[in-house]
């Protein structure tokens, strides 16, 4: 147990495990909890007012300049997709309402640079705790 705790790879190993915590930590999203309903046939019957809100939200969202052009870029156009979400029960309303903020335009472009970011400057730790020992032998 002691060689172990003494080899070269000890200490790089450790720093990049406290790293990778701190890192995973930090990227954790934030927790949901809701309560479930009591039976079934409870969560089909939703009130008329969550409806008429939730269609609103998405109603909003579809007036976007940004989002009509795009469904018309898929060959839709904005009567259809209202005449969709019109068709939609209210647990997929729902479901289609609360997720509207999740959506992001461009994507999330920041949280795979900061990725790649602590990937290199892992890289370069290593290689400063090894002192350049790395080697690459050709057979």
């Amino acid at each position: 147990m002691k060689h172990m705790l003494k080899a070269f790879y000890a200490r790089p190993l450790v720093i990049y495990l406290v790293l990778a915590l701190i890192a995973i930590s930090t990227a954790a999203g934030p927790a949901e909890a809701m309560l479930l309903p009591a039976s079934p046939e409870a969560a089909q019957t939703a009130p008329a007012s969550d409806r008429a809100a939730d269609l609103a939200a998405v109603q909003k969202t579809l007036e976007s300049k940004e989002l009509r052009q795009k469904l018309l870029d898929y060959g839709l156009t904005p009567e259809e997709a209202e005449a969709r979400i019109a068709a939609l029960s209210g647990e997929q309303l729902h479901h289609l309402a609360a997720n509207l903020d999740a959506v992001q335009a461009g994507g999330d472009a920041l949280s795979t640079l900061l990725g790649l970011v602590i990937i290199a400057l892992l890289v370069v730790l290593i290689i400063y705790l090894l002192e350049g020992r790395i080697e690459i032998k050709r057979k």
